[in-house]
């Protein structure tokens, strides 16, 4: 259970606009004497906990900072477990991890290690469901590329059908804590990461992962 709940910078514009609005309708509505002031006030309040759920940005602390290990860069449900040739940064055969953020998910992404960011591309694109096999290498996307000294990981963030708006923290030549906040998708969205094949994959299909809490992989000494 997430503990110390605060909302994301994503969120902040999104969640005093509406608020607003929900706030001028229902005094508008009681100074008239409406019938339907208390159901639409129900329904405010209904749909305010929605969109302030979606902008959540738990604390999380890694429980064993360790960069022999890969921690889940966001919450979701595995999707993808699969050898997997990738063709624009490493063009050889990794393992692919991909966790589906549903728009019930937290959706703020995490560095899954420490390191160097040596590559970083943005490629706008498509917006097939975020399951879509395609969606990896045609959606818009993010492609990032953490060298932790012993070795590198693929990241990428995917837009999906609903999610059309990718925010990232990070660029070439950044040093960056595991961990730390990389980005953020707004809406159902996918993460995959690509992996030297000798990774030791530690989740399974349809497991579901808590970002800086669950390990995906271990990498072999």
């Amino acid at each position: 259970m997430d503990m110390f709940i605060r909302f994301h910078k994503e969120g902040f514009a999104i969640l005093i606009a509406v608020g607003l609005f929900l706030l001028l309708l229902n005094v508008a509505l009681r100074l008239l004497g409406s019938l339907y002031f208390w159901p639409v006030l129900v329904l405010s309040l209904i749909i305010y906990g929605l969109v302030a759920q979606f902008f959540r940005n738990p604390v999380r602390v890694i429980p064993v900072k360790d960069n022999q290990l890969v921690y889940a860069p966001a919450d979701g449900r595995i999707c993808v477990i699969e050898e997997v040739y990738e063709g624009e940064y490493f063009k050889d055969k990794r393992l692919q991890v991909s966790i589906f953020m549903s728009p019930l998910n937290v959706h703020v992404n995490r560095n899954p290690v420490s390191g160097l960011v040596r590559y970083f591309r943005y490629h706008p694109g498509k917006y097939l469901v975020a399951w879509h096999p395609k969606s990896s290498t045609e959606n818009e996307r993010t492609t990032v590329v953490y060298d932790t000294g012993a070795g590198q990981i693929l990241m990428r963030q995917i837009a999906g059908a609903v999610a059309k708006r990718i925010k990232w923290y990070v660029k070439e030549g950044d040093q960056v804590e595991q961990g730390a906040d990389m980005g953020f998708i707004k809406f159902g969205s996918r993460v995959d990461l690509f992996l030297p094949i000798n990774t030791k994959i530690e989740v399974a299909m349809d497991q579901q992962v808590r970002g800086n809490l669950d390990v995906i992989a271990k990498f072999s000494n």
